[in-house]
């Protein structure tokens, strides 16, 4: 519905009969006084004021209540103070009433969801006249306290509405005539109180009510624009402290409970540990419980579970909580080291990045994993092809031993003793007893053969006899060994066209290439470089016993500019290096990359690119009524990589006035 509808549609407009026909005022006083003696209700009077006269009737409104009722001084500071950002967000309308309405014999009212009067403003002689029936800061005008009324009607029936004159149901009020809208909790649709704006009879004008609702819709938006910032802060926070937390998952929440950021995993273990905390994307105890209690109540729900709560000039605005990982029982002084449980196999989720590029190439590698059968990973140096190969691995349960060998590492002579090992007497300087080689050792694993293109020749025949008969002699032995292995081979070469050259057997490349993956390369995974890079800086100055880097907005853009010929390898290296490099403090600018990570980056074309892609995202985040993961969405990029854009230009812009 438009603002325009509202001056016609039944049940916010003027008194009008059924058959459309104009109804006097003395047609309405008439039913009111009929209404008043038995309840008849007349087809004059609009169905919504019948409705509420109705409500009137069942609450026991005497017709004579002459003044609504009014809460304590004290009590009214403490509904005001609940209802704080409501006030403050109305703080521009209320201004602008004050000069609008100086003049008009009208005010305008701010009331909360109970209809108690938070704020006036507007005319003196409105103000005053308005006392006589408590129309005034504390008054409190719901339907159940001084019957049909702008403010509780609007209340009741959750949408705008205008009363006018005999519309009110107390005859004490009918000097009045006003004009309420709801105002409503930008995401979650519920109503937190009403604006209004009220005169006397002969100031009626039906386009306060469309005023009404305009200001309640720009009463909305401060809200959304407020309720956004406080979600962006507690994402800094944990921004700022998620490297304490990288084996923990992670929930951040808003002061209403709203989820801002959670994890796939955190949510399936919320809701194994107690799937009666989340309800409707919200947790529960935060929205049912005052804020100092939310820490103990997240406590007794969730056992090992933590709470931070981030604040903002001392008010709650959210907060995050850590369900940490159950601590695994050492073993005792009379237990051997080696019965203690092995560390889990990292799996994909250990893959960073979000790109389609690696989001694709993950998801082909997890169904890979399911197969059982060897899979060649392809990809150029330093993309993370192990990384790959370890999440197969780590996808079978029980996983095995994970046996990696670089055929590219090893000298042409001892290829053959590492990977199939040797008997006794074997060779000069071999161990007296012999020695398994890698195949034995990933028995019942998986065997990674890292640059097999470099794997020589006469060797490789070898190996697909293993693979084909899963027997395995070693050199210098005759007996035979059984194993059961998975494979998982690693190239940074063609290998079709090492087969076409005649410097890799081809039957070997069609047993260990089963399922083929290439890996792609860092240039090609857009914002990916960001997560990496914060990942890799993090885990640094951790190690180092240092706070986390921040990152200016222009070292960020020089970083998802570079191409990174040396792939996630490269990136890694240069996290290192900025973490020593630098003091810990300042953010990370242009001046402390690598000279040959960025070029002309600060030249005016760039400046200009950089600015239109700020503007975008702001607008998408306001157009998204703050709501992150739908930005993200319209503007095709990474959550995480938005959050990362968020904080660095928030940690560049100037401190806000008033704020230490």
């Amino acid at each position: 519905m438009t603002v325009s509808d509202f001056a016609t549609h039944d049940g916010f407009g003027l008194a009008g009969s059924v058959t459309g026909g104009a109804v006097t005022p003395r047609e309405i006083r008439r039913a009111w006084e009929i209404f008043q003696q038995d309840g008849v209700a007349s087809p004059a009077v609009r169905p919504q004021v019948i409705a509420s006269w109705q409500r009137s009737r069942a609450h026991r409104i005497a017709a004579g209540c002459a003044e609504a009722p009014v809460v304590s001084e004290a009590e009214w500071h403490r509904r005001r103070q609940q209802n704080l950002r409501l006030v403050h967000a109305a703080r521009p309308a209320v201004e602008e009433a004050r000069a609008l309405l100086a003049d008009a014999r009208s005010m305008l009212i701010l009331t909360d969801a109970a209809g108690t009067i938070l704020e006036t403003e507007g005319d003196a002689r409105a103000l005053d006249t308005g006392h006589a029936v408590k129309l005034q800061r504390g008054g409190v005008w719901q339907e159940a306290e001084i019957g049909t009324n702008a403010i509780g009607t609007a209340l009741a029936a959750g949408k705008p509405v205008q009363i006018h004159a005999d519309e009110h149901f107390c005859a004490a009020v009918q000097r009045w005539t006003c004009a309420a809208a709801p105002v409503r909790h930008p995401s979650e649709n519920t109503v937190l109180g009403t604006v209004d704006i009220s005169g006397s009879t002969d100031t009626f004008n039906p386009q306060n009510l469309a005023h009404a609702v305009a200001l309640a819709h720009q009463i909305e938006a401060v809200l959304g624009r407020r309720i956004a910032l406080e979600h962006d802060l507690v994402l800094r926070h944990f921004l700022n402290k998620r490297a304490l937390w990288l084996s923990e998952e992670i929930i951040a929440f808003s002061r209403t409970g709203a989820l801002i950021f959670a994890t796939d995993r955190a949510l399936k273990e919320l809701a194994r540990r107690n799937e009666a905390v989340l309800a409707d994307g919200r947790l529960m105890p935060v929205r049912e419980t005052a804020p100092e209690g939310w820490a103990q109540r997240m406590g007794e729900l969730l056992p090992g579970a933590s709470l931070e709560i981030v604040r903002e000039d001392g008010e709650e605005i959210g907060g995050v909580m850590v369900l940490h990982a159950p601590r695994r029982p050492r073993p005792s002084g009379r237990e051997p080291a080696h019965l203690a449980a092995p560390e889990p196999a990292p799996g994909f989720d250990a893959i960073i990045g979000e790109s389609p590029a690696l989001s694709e190439a993950r998801e082909k590698a997890r169904r890979m994993a399911q197969s059982g059968m060897p899979v060649l990973l392809e990809g150029e140096t330093g993309v993370g092809k192990e990384v790959f190969a370890r999440a197969i691995h780590g996808a079978r349960t029980p996983p095995g031993a994970f046996v990696p060998l670089n055929c590219g590492g090893l000298p042409r002579d001892l290829i053959a003793s590492e990977l199939f090992g040797y008997e006794r007497g074997a060779f000069t300087g071999a161990d007296t007893g012999g020695r398994p080689g890698k195949v034995e050792a990933a028995d019942g694993g998986l065997l990674c053969l890292d640059e097999i293109g470099e794997m020589p020749l006469e060797l490789q025949s070898y190996l697909l006899r293993v693979l084909e008969d899963g027997v395995v002699y070693r050199v210098g032995g005759h007996g035979a060994r059984r194993v059961n292995l998975r494979l998982v081979s690693m190239t940074n070469r063609d290998l079709s066209r090492e087969v076409a050259a005649g410097r890799f057997r081809r039957d070997l490349y069609y047993r260990i290439a089963a399922l083929r993956l290439t890996i792609p390369p860092l240039r090609e995974r857009g914002d990916d470089v960001l997560l990496l890079m914060d990942h890799y800086a993090r885990r640094a100055a951790r190690q180092a016993g240092r706070p986390a880097p921040r990152f200016t907005a222009a070292a960020l853009d020089a970083l998802r500019a570079h191409a990174w010929p040396g792939n996630v390898r490269e990136l890694r290296n240069v996290a290192d290096m900025l973490v020593a490099m630098t003091d810990g403090v300042s953010p990370i600018d242009l001046d402390d990359l690598p000279v040959d990570l960025y070029g002309g980056a600060s030249d005016e074309t760039s400046n200009d690119l950089k600015s239109l892609e700020r503007t975008a995202i702001l607008a998408a985040v306001e157009a998204c009524g703050g709501n992150l993961s739908r930005a993200a969405r319209s503007l095709g990029i990474a959550r995480s990589t938005l959050y990362l854009r968020l904080a660095a230009w928030e940690r560049e812009a100037p401190p806000r006035g008033g704020r230490a």
